[in-house]
């Protein structure tokens, strides 16, 4: 099972105000610790809204909208993607990263090509396939 984990945005990240030496080099051992156990696929963080834009959709018509964004406790400041047997593994890996000071951050799963059942045809799954492997092609 795959599942994002969504780390919340708060005033600093929001600010731009950069995580200390102390902070990433335990992020750093996390995602070594992660790597090594096979979890970790990605993980990044994000810049602050500011530097952002939504895209709204409504029918034909798209409406660029510049950040920042108001509702910092809505936003998302950084991610991982890992692969894990449950989400009690996940959350037991998470309960283990290097936040304190309120740090909120979200577990949820990804879905997998079975989980759409017969809507997602043959012919679309093999077109899915054909896409997964020219993104993997492209990467170092």
């Amino acid at each position: 099972m795959r599942f994002m984990v969504l780390v919340k945005a708060d005033r600093d990240t929001e600010a731009g105000v950069m995580p200390d030496e102390k902070l990433l080099t335990e992020m750093t051992r996390y995602n070594e610790e992660l790597a090594k156990a096979g979890l970790l696929i990605a993980g990044e963080g994000l810049q602050p809204s500011s530097k952002g834009a939504r895209v709204r959709f409504d029918g034909k018509e798209r409406t660029v909208i510049d950040g920042p964004f108001a509702e910092t406790k809505e936003l998302v400041a950084g991610f991982w993607l890992w692969e894990a047997k449950s989400l009690d593994e996940a959350v037991e890996w998470l309960k283990r990263a290097p936040f304190d000071g309120g740090a909120e951050v979200e577990i949820r799963q990804v879905f997998e090509a079975e989980d759409f059942g017969a809507e997602f045809t043959p012919e679309l799954r093999e077109a899915e396939e054909r896409l997964r492997m020219r993104i993997d092609a492209k990467r170092p």
